[in-house]
């Protein structure tokens, strides 16, 4: 009878969804219905529904979950201040007498929104107003600039202080700030192979990749040299103040994120445009954010006690198990399972969802949990890419002029889709670019310890 009610799940679980029903709603409503169902037909114990108020306690008292309105509030508080529109103008000035150099500023300006703000629609949107009319102007290829700027703005998911991987180490049990270190890596190989596409393409098909005339570049010499300095030294300065004490071993990733939104702040209030208004606007912007992440924690450890008390996490390892090529076989089924899912759920879902019924299992293959945590969230990244959910795809058509269709979008993102899917391939067959250190050696990332594990210790031992 199990092995019907656990694929039910599955099946009720889409149904909600496809209604449009919210996934946080969808995920809690699914798990009690069939644990009702379970105990109809003497399949599920009561007694472990009596673990979900000391599991909803776990999730609202892990301190580790703090470092996302932390971090939220910092890229917020960025966008808001007009920090993108300073770097691509900047960063434009500097590459714009190469072909390609707006592309290249694009990119450049993306890892750096990524390492401050973390947010994708804030970077995809604010890079879509500045930067595309002006590569239109100055006559890139619609595909090439619309591709490059989509694909700028997923750099947030991978590059620390990506919100995902903080769920992702939340879901996979493991150091924030070891995950952080693991992701960086992978984040730089990723912008310098967008870089070394932009450059092929500048080869291949220059008419594609102008270079911007020389009318246009209005700062030389001293004049460019000064702006390079007040404009890429701040948020430099903010991304060591936040990374750098958190990969020292100095701050925690909730201290951290801490010390970035209080700089991001400063930040902006010297820049002076730190308004009321635009203070409110990203409170509460980051409040609903939070909001929205808590309640699908907390349905998914309804709908994932409910599956485990119905053998759910046997049928998985089962299913898996059959699987050929071991381990192998398993990361390969589970990057195209998380791709497939991709054109249809975001990332925060794929990771409530998907990845507690996959990690333990990679854990008992003895796969290290940060190693395969990047590997997700890198594979994550295509949810923004690919239709026909692509969500950095509707961002930049909403303030693309009318002139870039829809169909340019989608297909200037391709090659770029193409790129992330490689660099899922690098890091499955390159583990060392994300296991740098030494065994052991990312204890050193201080985190605050976790007194109340919301996944596990309040199962009665049989269920674990």
């Amino acid at each position: 009878m199990n092995d019907v009610l656990v694929p039910l799940m599955f099946l009720g679980l889409v149904a909600f969804l496809l209604i449009g029903y919210p996934v946080a709603f969808a995920l809690a409503a699914n798990g009690l219905l069939f644990a009702a169902i379970g105990i109809a037909a003497g399949l599920f114990d009561l007694s472990l529904l009596h673990a979900l108020p000391e599991r909803v306690y776990g999730i609202v008292a892990n301190p580790t979950l703090l470092a996302i309105p932390f971090f939220a509030l910092m890229g917020l508080i960025l966008e808001r201040s007009g920090m993108a529109e300073d770097l691509l103008d900047t960063v434009g000035q500097l590459f714009g007498s190469v072909r390609g150099g707006l592309a290249y500023a694009v990119v450049l300006v993306g890892g750096l929104l990524a390492a401050t703000t973390g947010v994708v629609a804030a970077t995809v949107i604010a890079m879509g107003l500045i930067s595309l009319p002006v590569m239109q102007r100055y006559g890139y290829d619609k595909r090439l600039a619309a591709g490059v700027i989509a694909a700028s703005g997923t750099l947030a998911q991978i590059i620390p202080p990506s919100l995902v991987l903080i769920v992702l180490a939340d879901q996979l049990g493991t150091s924030v700030g070891a995950m952080y270190k693991g992701a960086l890596v992978p984040g730089l190989v990723l912008v310098a192979l967008y870089l070394g596409y932009v450059f092929g393409v500048s080869l291949l098909r220059p008419h594609a990749a102008p270079a911007v005339p020389a009318s246009a570049r209005t700062l030389r010499g001293s004049a460019l040299a000064l702006r390079v300095l007040t404009t890429l030294l701040p948020p430099l300065v903010l991304i060591f103040l936040v990374l750098g004490t958190i990969f020292l071993g100095v701050a925690t990733p909730t201290e951290g994120g801490a010390m970035g939104a209080v700089g991001a702040l400063a930040l902006a209030w010297a820049r002076g445009r730190l308004s009321r208004l635009q203070l409110a606007q990203a409170v509460d912007s980051t409040t609903r954010l939070t909001t929205f992440v808590i309640f699908i924690l907390v349905g998914s450890t309804i709908f994932t006690l409910v599956f485990r008390g119905l053998d759910g996490d046997v049928t998985v390892e089962h299913v898996f198990a059959q699987l050929p090529g071991g381990v192998l076989g398993f990361l390969i089924v589970v990057n195209l399972l998380v791709f497939v899912l991709a054109f249809f759920l975001d990332f925060f879902e794929i990771a409530f969802i998907v990845v507690p019924l996959v990690g333990p299992v990679a854990a008992k293959l003895g796969i290290d949990p940060i190693w395969f945590g990047v590997m997700l969230a890198v594979n994550m990244q295509t949810a923004f890419m690919h239709p026909p959910f692509g969500f950095a795809l509707f961002y930049l058509k909403s303030v693309a002029p009318k002139s870039v269709r829809t169909a340019d979008i989608y297909r200037g993102a391709i090659p770029f889709l193409l790129i992330q899917l490689l660099m899922v391939a690098v890091v499955l067959a390159f583990p060392q670019i994300v296991l740098r250190d030494a065994p052991g050696d990312a204890s050193s990332v201080r985190e605050i310890p976790i007194d109340v594990d919301p996944d596990a210790n309040y199962l009665p031992a049989e269920w674990r």
